[in-house]
């Protein structure tokens, strides 16, 4: 926070909001690489969470780079900002009552400590999608593992730049595993917080 640009406080505040909308929220941040079913596992809550009544909403790494993060590239500074950007908007979401599901690649055990560093302790709860690599590239639905192996995708994450695995993820689940086992496993671990 800026010396010279304080918080403005405000008389609604989270507990309020949440209250309103019969809530707790937090954020389930999703990360793994390209193809790992971040997005499908990120769908299939969201679905689920509204059949339960719940306000969600779904910051998806793909979406996110057609706007407000349409001026970065894939440069680790740049994958950096994205995070950050991203993880400061869920912030917000999680102040007004929202419950967010974040399904970013996020590659940098650094960027994810900042983004957890952002909520209470009970806010946050990190899901590692570890699906072999193997699977991925062979799923390669949006075919950037092929475009990345001819050179025509730089710093693709997995095959010429860095995934740092999760140390202390509260889940981890593969992603060819069955969805509606893998989305029983999250909200388990939702209802536990």
């Amino acid at each position: 926070m800026s010396k010279n640009n304080p918080l403005q406080k405000f008389d609604v505040d989270k507990e309020m909001r949440s209250k309103l909308k019969n809530q707790k929220p937090f954020v389930i941040w999703l990360t793994g690489i390209s193809g790992a079913g971040k997005s499908t596992i990120a769908n299939a809550l969201d679905k689920k969470f509204y059949a339960m009544d719940k306000h969600t909403y779904v910051l998806d790494g793909d979406n996110v780079r057609n706007g407000l993060c349409k001026d970065l590239d894939f440069s680790d500074d740049d994958r950096r900002e994205n995070i950050r950007r991203m993880s400061e908007v869920a912030r917000l979401m999680v102040d007004a009552g929202i419950i967010v599901i974040a399904a970013f690649i996020s590659p940098f055990r650094e960027d994810r400590q900042m983004a957890r560093d952002l909520f209470e302790h009970d806010e946050f709860i990190e899901v590692f999608v570890d699906t072999p690599f193997e699977v991925v590239e062979e799923r390669d639905v949006k075919g950037f593992y092929q475009k990345a192996r001819e050179g025509k995708i730089k710093n693709f994450t997995g095959l010429n730049s860095i995934y740092e695995k999760p140390r202390n993820a509260e889940i981890i689940i593969s992603g060819s595993g069955a969805l509606s086992k893998v989305v029983s496993e999250i909200l388990s671990c939702c209802s536990s917080k």
